[in-house]
C-alpha cells in the first residue's frame, strides 16, 4: 500500500514535494548528506528541496533574540515582545486560571501578537478563546496536517472510530498529492 518513494538523492524536487515525509524521515535524510537537521518541518522541507534541486547546502540563519521576559509576572505586567512559552508563564497561568491551563496555539499566537498588553488582558483572551473553539472550528496550523486530517475525517464519518481514522491517514500520505481527507480516502477500510 506505500506508493512512497524513497527520500534519497535520486529524487527530483517535485516528486519529493508530491510526497509525506515524516519529520524524522527529513532530519535523517538532512544528517546523511550534511545538511542542518534542525528547524521546523517547513524548514527542513525547504532545505531538502534546495539540496535535491541545486545540491547545495543552505544555512538556516536564526536570529537571537534577548530574553525580554520579567522576573516576576503579575496581573499588570506587559506582555514582552519576544513572548516565549517558560516554565515560569505556565506557573502563572495555571495559579490564576486554574490546574487545567495549556498552552493551546491560538492563545500562544495571540500572547506573540499583542505585546506591550497586560497578562490581565492575556487572561481575558485566554477565556474567549476556549468559548470559540467550544462553537467554532478554528484553524489548525499547515504543519499539523495529521490532525485536520482526523478532524475532517470525523466531521464526515459519525460512528467510525480513531483506528480507522489512522488507517486512512497512512493510505493518504503513502498517495501522491496534498494530505487533505477526501471520503474516497475511505477505501483504505476495505
Amino acid at each position: 500500500m506505500n506508493n512512497k518513494p524513497q527520500l534519497s538523492t535520486e529524487l527530483n524536487t517535485d516528486t519529493f514535494k508530491q510526497y509525506y515525509y515524516l519529520k524524522e524521515e527529513l532530519v535523517c535524510f538532512c544528517r546523511n548528506n550534511g545538511l542542518q537537521a534542525s528547524g521546523s518541518k517547513a524548514e527542513l522541507t525547504e532545505r531538502i528541496a534546495t539540496y535535491l534541486n541545486t545540491g547545495k547546502s543552505t544555512i538556516a540563519v536564526r536570529k537571537i533574540q534577548k530574553n525580554t521576559a520579567p522576573q516576576i509576572i503579575t496581573l499588570n505586567t506587559e506582555i514582552e515582545s519576544n513572548f516565549v512559552c517558560s516554565e515560569k508563564h505556565i506557573a502563572f497561568f495555571k495559579e490564576q486560571i486554574g490546574k487545567s491551563f495549556t498552552f493551546i496555539v491560538p492563545f500562544q499566537k495571540w500572547l506573540k501578537a499583542n505585546a506591550g498588553k497586560t497578562y490581565r488582558e492575556a487572561i481575558q483572551a485566554y477565556y474567549k478563546i476556549i468559548e470559540q473553539k467550544k462553537t467554532e472550528k478554528l484553524p489548525i496550523d499547515s504543519q499539523f496536517e495529521y490532525n485536520t486530517y482526523v478532524r475532517d475525517f470525523f466531521a464526515d464519518n459519525q460512528g467510525k472510530s480513531l483506528q480507522d481514522a489512522i488507517k486512512c491517514w497512512n493510505y493518504k500520505k503513502s498517495l501522491q498529492g496534498h494530505n487533505r481527507y477526501e471520503k474516497s480516502d475511505l477505501i483504505a477500510l476495505n
